[in-house]
């Protein structure tokens, strides 16, 4: 990696293993997850965007709608989907579907992956919702 790509983020910032710096971003995952359907985000909720794939847009509002509410409510990570604790992936069944939950953390721009994923100034969420088969 030459001078001009590396980050200028002390390292400490992007070692998303440290338990400090994972209950960070679990946290900011979480407020920004859990505010999904606030009419006003509270403060401190992290800026970012909700994905859905073509197979979760083809389902019923009726899905969609139970989507969203067991998303916000989602508090069941384990080793298998968050083994950092990073509050970044998780697994919810709809209707008999099982459907998946993603977060991509991003530059301001939404162009590159975030170099200090624990500053929500620098930092965008997207979170993904799709089925196991669009993976």
């Amino acid at each position: 990696m030459n001078q001009a790509t590396q980050s200028t983020a002390p390292q400490d910032e992007q070692d998303v293993t440290n338990p400090a710096i994972a209950a960070i971003i679990a946290q900011q995952n979480d407020a920004f997850r859990t505010s999904l359907t606030a009419s006003v985000k509270a403060p401190g909720v992290p800026p970012g965007k909700l994905v859905m794939t073509a197979g979760i847009a083809a389902q019923s509002d009726e899905f969609r709608a139970a989507l969203i509410d067991a998303l916000v409510t989602f508090d069941a990570f384990d080793s298998d989907s968050d083994p950092y604790g990073l509050h970044e992936m998780g697994v919810l069944e709809i209707e008999g579907e099982r459907v998946w939950f993603k977060f991509d953390l991003y530059d301001e721009n939404y162009e590159y992956g975030a170099e200090t994923p624990t500053d929500p100034k620098r930092t965008r969420r997207v979170l993904t919702l799709l089925l196991p088969s669009e993976y």
